[in-house]
């Protein structure tokens, strides 16, 4: 019988019948809804051509067999210093204050290129392997044996902007999807009530960019991250009705969701070629389910008091002070480490933290121009205590064995100084760290020339798209398969570059 839906298009005789109109003429409204749920979990719906770039399937097969499942990455923005932090150089201990020469000419940001400045720290060894660390980060020597360090990574800029797209997207220009909607994308969800990629910015704002490190570009909407405050009173905007909504009760909720759903859908069925309204029918429907998922991931109050302390989280604190310290600083990181625990024990597939986005004065994020002991003090201390916990606590639940962690910045800092106590940017060599899901731990994968200026092996570096390739491989992805058609050409994650680090697999 023929559909009595005004939005509904006849196709011409002998046209092949859709995905929608086969739903439609198979109930209808929420119970083709259902239907296409149903067929779609045990594989048997065939798509066309244009719902497979909507994404329909909640889960896709990998390539190959994968070494892990998810991601939780950590993002220094602002450049967070390799030879202060995990780059051991005993020739700036050697030279500290003699002129700095680095035998060609060298421009940088802020012509940072005063006489050598040692570690702001001292370093000593830590776990079996011996890894030396700037005692500022001596908490990851808990774990240190489960690190894989690269301090042999280049970038392309010097601009905190274009180094932010970089690692982000895998692009020094915005338009690109983030890392974490490749994941999405190529692997689909694992949780059908929580989005499968989250983000937790900084509290004190976003970095360079903001929200376009995440978005989710020319890939359907659906994929972009979504954003979530822990700690805060209002955690996931709008997902609740606000103050002025006390009207709204539930079951009338219920009622407009039903509503919209069918409309939506009614609206979407003679509209197969646009998959931005699946995107955003999906979107909708996500956050509902959410009201009731999220809230319960993101609840910690029952959590024993033993993992609070190994996160460093002060389960009194009500605000946060305006002069951040490290024990402020270590509750901010440690509270979303371990959300992303809780999210990604629910089947969250990429989870990103980002810390050190204050731009005020005293600095409080990575770029420390002037200060590096004042600026990179406590931002390191709070990272180091969440991310050493984060993987102590994984590994006790058997979730690090499945779970990348990668730890990123968007450039180094300079071993010269900058105005006696600061280091201006290095783009020419700086250090990313992995851990985890099939990372051979307790290894340095890439060496640092004698300044920690340039890689030792100038012909061999290690970039961005090779670690984005890494990750992928991991999770049985071929980074040159998973590519979407826009505008004529073939995009990816990695460009047209990128090698799996094979130093780096366990």
């Amino acid at each position: 019988m023929r559909n009595s839906s005004p939005f509904h298009q006849a196709r011409p005789p002998g046209d092949p019948v859709s995905r929608r109109d086969f739903l439609w003429r198979s109930g209808g409204g929420l119970g083709g809804i259902a239907l296409a749920s149903l067929l779609g979990a045990e594989g048997l719906l065939v798509n066309e051509a244009t719902a497979a770039s909507s994404d329909a399937h909640p889960t896709r097969p990998p390539h190959h067999r994968p070494r892990a499942r998810r991601v939780i990455q950590m993002f220094m923005a602002g450049a967070a210093s390799h030879v202060d932090l995990f780059d051991f150089k005993p020739a700036l201990i050697k030279n500290d204050g003699k002129p700095s020469d680095f035998g060609e000419h060298v421009e940088l940001f802020q012509d940072g290129l005063g006489p050598w400045m040692k570690p702001v720290w001292p370093f000593k060894p830590y776990g079996q392997c011996g890894k030396l660390l700037g005692d500022v980060v001596g908490d990851l020597g808990k774990v240190i044996d489960d690190i894989a360090f690269v301090h042999n990574m280049v970038g392309k800029t010097g601009v905190h902007s274009q180094a932010t797209y970089l690692q982000s997207t895998g692009f020094q220009i915005p338009g690109f999807p983030g890392m974490g909607c490749w994941f999405s994308h190529g692997l689909g969800s694992m949780n059908e009530n929580l989005p499968t990629f989250i983000v937790l910015p900084d509290h004190r704002g976003f970095a360079s960019n903001g929200p376009k490190n995440w978005d989710s570009a020319f890939l359907p909407a659906q994929h972009a991250g979504t954003m979530i405050f822990p700690g805060q009173e209002n955690p996931i905007v709008d997902l609740f009705p606000g103050p002025l909504g006390d009207f709204v009760s539930a079951r009338g909720e219920r009622d407009v969701h039903a509503l919209l759903s069918r409309v939506n859908q009614e609206h979407a069925a003679p509209r197969e070629a646009d998959p931005r309204l699946d995107a955003r029918i999906r979107s909708y429907e996500l956050a509902a389910r959410m009201q009731l998922a999220a809230p319960e991931a993101m609840d910690i109050s029952k959590e024993p008091e033993y993992i609070l302390n190994l996160y460093g989280i002060d389960s009194t604190t009500k605000a946060w002070p305006k002069e951040i310290n490290p024990r402020e600083e270590m509750d901010y990181f440690g509270r979303k480490c371990l959300v992303a625990r809780r999210f990604i024990e629910r089947g969250v597939r990429f989870v990103q933290i980002w810390s050190g986005n204050d731009n005020s004065f005293p600095r409080r994020n990575w770029d420390s121009h002037e200060d590096v002991h004042r600026d990179h003090g406590p931002l390191a201390m709070g990272f180091a205590r969440g991310a050493s916990a984060l993987i102590q606590d994984l590994k006790q639940r058997g979730l690090l064995e499945d779970t990348v962690i990668l730890w990123t910045t968007e450039f180094g800092r300079m071993p010269s100084s900058q105005e006696g106590k600061g280091r201006d940017h290095n783009p020419y060599c700086f250090t990313n760290w992995l851990a985890g899901g099939g990372i051979r731990g307790g290894t340095t994968c890439g060496e640092s020339d004698e300044w920690g200026y340039k890689p030792l092996d100038r012909a061999q570096t290690t970039t961005v798209h090779d670690l984005h390739a890494t990750v992928m491989h991991l999770l049985g992805i071929d980074h040159e398969r998973l590519t979407f058609r826009h505008n004529g050409i073939d995009r990816r994650l990695t460009d047209v570059h990128g090698q799996v680090v094979k130093g780096l697999l366990a």
